[in-house]
């Protein structure tokens, strides 16, 4: 049985090194900054959405656009990991689904080099089974592709598989692929979005995250692993 975890807002607080990054790069371009609040509802749907909604309503679609979204793809190479930490408990919580039989996945729309380098540097080898991000010719969350990739690489069928994530995009993939989901609400969407967004279990902190990933496959019939 498999956890597939998003990564940003879910496993790590990324929102600062994000929001610096954009930042830098429209200052350079002569462009107004925005808030570490926007960026929260920036998030979520890749890197270049995130530029696309970051810059001014004038410029979409534009070279001055493309300029900014490289600009910030360099510098966020760089400091990726200057201020970018797992949430206080996922670590823990990680290696207790390890320790449960779990085999753990991230699934994120960040690109998946970003991905891996911050998954490797931060939780280290061997935790996570399979690492995927967006890449040329997938589609992104919400639509399934992603998951599908992790499900043909570690189980045997989709309910051998539950999502965890901290926004509706997260939800809406899981309904896609027809998984599970439990939504976080310590991330970067509110607890009522994902409600809104028909999460199956919303959990309040990481303590909570191992008793809701095996209540649901309880529910669902499929938790034979020993406690």
């Amino acid at each position: 049985m498999t956890v597939i975890f998003d990564l940003d807002g879910t496993l790590v607080n990324s929102l600062f090194d994000l929001g610096d990054s954009v930042n830098t790069a429209l200052e350079e371009s002569g462009l107004p900054q925005r808030s570490y609040d926007e960026y929260r509802a920036f998030v979520g749907n890749g890197t270049g959405l995130l530029v696309n909604r970051a810059v001014p309503d004038n410029v979409k679609g534009t070279l001055t656009e493309q300029t900014v979204f490289e600009r910030f793809s360099e510098l966020y190479r760089q400091n990726c990991l200057c201020k970018t930490k797992p949430y206080d408990g996922i670590p823990e919580v990680l290696t207790r689904l390890r320790l449960c039989g779990f085999s753990l996945a991230v699934a994120s729309n960040k690109p998946v080099d970003f991905c891996r380098h911050i998954v490797k540097t931060l939780f280290g080898d061997g935790i996570f089974d399979v690492v995927e991000g967006a890449r040329e010719g997938v589609a992104k969350k919400p639509q399934p592709d992603i998951i599908y990739s992790i499900i043909t690489q570690l189980c045997e069928k989709k309910s051998d598989c539950v999502i965890v994530g901290d926004s509706d995009v997260d939800v809406l993939t899981a309904k896609n692929a027809g998984l599970g989901v439990i939504g976080c609400s310590w991330g970067f969407r509110s607890k009522e979005s994902l409600e809104l967004a028909g999460c199956d279990k919303i959990i309040n902190l990481p303590d909570e995250l191992e008793k809701a990933v095996i209540d649901l496959f309880e529910r669902n019939g499929m938790y034979g692993l020993q406690h």
